[in-house]
């Protein structure tokens, strides 16, 4: 074995990191990216790069609210049941085609929704409120000046606020956007990830299967995990447990045309013989932590090789979902102009059965949610991936906490949106 210190293969950590000093440094090496322009159609989900101010008055013209007839509003007062009042019409107005003329007393104009209001006219009648004559229509409702009227700027104002940088934008956002005239928008360019996939034994799922191999999980599960953060794959490599083919994924990943952003690789991170990735992280970059005070994915880890974050992630696929959750997803969620913060719904519920840790160590606890309680489905095996099937959520269990006693209130991380 090696001399470096930093090489643990087959001796184990001296010590192991704080999840908070490891978020520490992520959070100091894990600056936003770029923007990119993309069109209005595509921005729904991606992440807004600069203030947006209104440049124009929606609507920019005074419309119709309803369906009916433009007539001066004054001329309606006291019009009643037994006091219907008439009006001339002398024209229509539609959506796009308005009427060139201007009302005059006594007259009124057909109007449509959305359609700009007549000169002279202030007000609507909704067609509801009207009864046709060989004239025109009479009406026995008064409906005074405003009403029914979409005035300029109601809707957004020239020179308003609309959308603050670094907001996720909703459907409705870009509706907004399209609506002040906007074909394309500045969003935070998405982070490239690289997976790496390393083990011998690990094969990709479809095809056969020898007694001893394995059936690459962590491959689909990270694939979901980076989208769902906001994550681009550039690539996905399986280079079995060759140090060179290792070494070669994570040095080219910062360089060419297709660099990466961020590396995730998966298995080879903790003391075993064939566990090089550390040691290559080491050489080819920054090994700034190995090891982290947590159950499960206490063999973590994470660097940099230029400006790529190097994220070594547990083969077992439970302590893959941990450390990505824990730390790869967040870097890729503020690279991204995300908030750090896991994007799991979170419920306040009460402990049905002890939930018990270790003090110095965070604890992931997979749990059921029944009847507003949580029940601990598993504290140990980071290789049953089902059992995070079976789970609703996860406890995080604190450091300074040997765990949670029954009837304790804690906060729950649903898997599933409520």
């Amino acid at each position: 074995m090696s001399s470096d210190p930093r090489d643990v293969r087959m001796r184990g950590f001296s010590r192991r990191a704080e999840v908070s000093a490891a978020w520490a440094w992520l959070d100091a090496h894990a600056p936003c990216l770029g923007s990119e322009a993309v069109p209005i159609d595509r921005a729904s989900g991606r992440v807004l790069a600069h203030d947006v101010v209104a440049t124009l008055d929606v609507p920019a013209f005074d419309r119709a609210a309803m369906d009916g007839y433009a007539v001066r509003g004054d001329e309606t007062t006291g019009a009643g049941d037994y006091n219907p009042l008439g009006f001339r019409v002398v024209g229509r107005a539609l959506p796009g085609q308005p009427f060139h003329g201007t009302v005059q007393p006594g007259e009124a104009v057909r109007i449509m929704t959305g359609a700009p209001l007549p000169a002279g006219a202030d007000a609507v009648v909704p067609a509801e409120y009207a009864r046709e004559t060989p004239q025109g229509f009479e009406t026995t409702m008064a409906f005074g000046p405003g009403k029914h009227i979409g005035r300029v700027g109601e809707d957004i104002a020239r020179g308003a606020a609309v959308l603050a940088a670094r907001r996720r934008l909703r459907p409705q956002d870009a509706g907004v956007l399209a609506s002040l005239g906007f074909g394309h928008v500045d969003v935070i360019r998405q982070p490239r990830v690289r997976i790496v996939v390393t083990g011998n034994e690990v094969i990709a799922p479809g095809g056969p299967k020898g007694t001893h191999d394995i059936y690459d999980a962590n491959s689909s599960m990270l694939h979901g995990l980076v989208a769902r953060d906001g994550g681009l794959l550039q690539a996905h490599l399986r280079t079995g447990d060759d140090p060179a083919r290792i070494r070669e994924a994570i040095a080219a990943a910062d360089s060419g045309d297709e660099r990466a952003d961020i590396v995730l690789v998966s298995g080879g991170s903790s003391v075993g013989s064939e566990d090089h990735a550390p040691r290559l992280l080491a050489e080819l970059g920054e090994l700034a932590i190995h090891g982290v005070a947590m159950r499960p994915s206490s063999p973590a880890g994470f660097g940099r090789v230029g400006d790529t974050l190097v994220f070594l992630l547990p083969g077992n696929p439970v302590s893959c979902l941990c450390a990505y959750d824990f730390f790869a997803g967040r870097a890729i969620r503020l690279r991204g102009g995300r908030l750090a913060a896991w994007p799991y719904p979170l419920q306040r519920a009460s402990v049905a059965r002890k939930i018990a840790s270790a003090i110095g160590r965070v604890d992931y606890c997979r749990v059921r949610l029944r009847h507003g309680e949580v029940e601990p489905l598993a504290l140990s095996g980071a290789s049953v991936l089902s059992s995070t099937t079976r789970a609703d959520g996860f406890v995080i269990v604190p450091a300074e906490s040997e765990g949670f006693a029954a009837g304790s209130a804690v906060d729950v991380y649903l898997y599933d949106p409520v």
